[in-house]
């Protein structure tokens, strides 16, 4: 569903940038998606504020917003203005790769060999499409890989944030990168824009930001940023799609050769198994969790064992052996 709703706002947002700078659309989309999460908030009962949190998540979550809410969004608003809307889509399959190298050196989401064979096919499939588009395909390439780098930071750095629910970093990624652009923006040139294409702006904010980030963080949360990612990576399609239908843009021999090797990467990624005996120390923490797996012990009345729910929890040390994902308890050293 992340996938699905973030495909969508590169070809929608295309249009918008004949009426809005780059800094205005950025703040208009992360505002909406700060908008289209608190109803969330409203329903979980609770916003914890980014002071009240410590210092080591707190330094994660002001990451994310700048990398993934104010760098990101401008490096990709840029290469939208030189690029076709469905080239720039494929182009976002760099976020895998992105996020997938530096989940493996430095964020501890390992890759099997399988995994890196999926990555590999997926940044061919980027380079084939930034040769296929000439020189400015090449300008509009290394800005959207600049901010697909921006976006594999704040995958893992989100994916890492204890004691936030997925709507309260949504929220605050949204709440002040989205200001800051739009504050930008303003100072630069003032917002002169229709009210509609404002609007449009905020509705694709709340739905292929707001929405989708939600989605794809707690995705990430159980599955690891990586295979989140990979997954995540089919957002693209739609982009594409959507840009042949309703901008009429031509789909080149160059997509169409792309398109081929993204779905035989993402095929060999789903082959995928990784299991082996690993060691759980004593912990506290509060995050999303459902009481059907092996971590989860502790007894809930009056919570189903398959429904998803936040609070403070413990957890005893153990050892054991399962298949298993790189998720917050699953970040440990193997070979």
């Amino acid at each position: 569903m992340a996938a699905l709703f973030f495909g969508a706002a590169t070809p929608i947002s295309k249009p918008l940038l004949n009426q809005l700078t780059t800094f205005h659309l950025a703040g208009l989309l992360y505002l909406g998606a700060a908008g289209g999460v608190f109803i969330l908030l409203l329903r979980e009962g609770k916003l914890l504020l980014p002071w009240q949190m410590d210092r080591q998540n707190a330094f994660r979550l002001v990451g994310a917003i700048l990398f993934g809410g104010v760098f990101g969004p401008l490096a990709l608003l840029w290469g939208l203005q030189q690029a076709s809307a469905a080239s720039v889509s494929m182009w976002l399959n760099l976020e895998m790769v992105a996020t997938a190298v530096l989940g493996h050196f430095f964020f501890k989401d390992y890759l099997t060999p399988r995994s890196w064979l999926a990555a590999g096919g997926v940044f061919l499939a980027a380079g084939v499409l930034a040769v296929g588009d000439g020189i400015a395909g090449i300008q509009a390439g290394i800005l959207v890989a600049l901010a697909c780098i921006c976006w594999g930071i704040d995958n893992h750095l989100t994916a890492l944030i204890d004691g936030l629910t997925p709507a309260q970093s949504t929220f605050w990624k949204g709440l002040v990168a989205g200001s800051t652009n739009l504050v930008i923006g303003a100072s630069l040139v003032p917002l002169s824009a229709p009210i509609m294409s404002i609007l449009s702006g905020l509705a694709v904010g709340v739905v292929s930001y707001g929405l989708s980030i939600v989605f794809y963080i707690t995705a990430a949360q159980h599955l690891g940023a990586t295979r989140s990612q990979l997954i995540f990576s089919s957002a693209p399609f739609l982009g594409v799609f959507i840009s042949i239908v309703f901008l009429r843009e031509p789909f080149t021999p160059v997509q169409g050769l792309a398109s081929i090797l993204f779905i035989i990467s993402m095929l060999v990624l789903f082959r995928e198994q990784h299991q082996h005996h690993h060691e759980h120390f004593d912990c506290h923490h509060e995050h999303l969790h459902c009481h059907d797996d092996r971590h989860h012990l502790h007894s809930h009345p009056d919570h189903p064992e398959s429904l998803r729910h936040s609070h403070h929890h413990c957890h005893e040390a153990t050892a054991h052996t399962h298949p298993h994902l790189p998720d917050l308890h699953h970040r440990h050293e193997h070979a």
